[in-house]
């Protein structure tokens, strides 16, 4: 970290990457950190990844790769609670649910969706621990 006030840039360049919907380049960053961390948030930034994944797998026509990586980024994330990080988890989660309801509810795995990009979730991304 910069500072001790300060989110890992790493971090920060990923939730910033995801909501420019740059899904594949997200995976990388937050991987990058992921690989560097040994606590609690280890779990929560594979959810970040998972879901980052589960979109890029969506808008690439990988409805099977999809639904998985999403019911495990929803897994990964549900224990994390209402805020973790500095972002408003529970949030994401919903709108991660939203954002996938027709390829949940899909039951012909030949079917032709597609991913609606106005239901992808933006995160809000924050400035210091402190902000919340």
């Amino acid at each position: 970290m910069d500072g001790p006030h300060e989110y890992p840039p790493k971090y920060l360049e990923g939730l910033r990457l995801f909501n420019d919907e740059e899904f594949f380049a997200c995976h990388d960053a937050l991987e990058e950190i992921w690989t560097e961390t040994v606590g609690a948030e280890k779990q929560f930034y594979q959810g970040l990844i998972h879901a980052a994944v589960s979109l890029f797998h969506f808008e690439n026509g990988n409805l099977g790769g999809a639904r998985k990586m999403h019911r495990s980024s929803l897994n990964y994330l549900e224990p994390y609670g209402k805020h973790y990080q500095g972002i408003d988890v529970e949030t994401l989660a919903a709108q991660l649910w939203f954002c996938f309801q027709e390829l949940r509810a899909a039951t012909d795995p030949s079917a032709d969706l597609q991913l609606d990009r106005t239901l992808i979730p933006k995160i809000l991304i924050p400035t210091s621990i402190e902000e919340l």
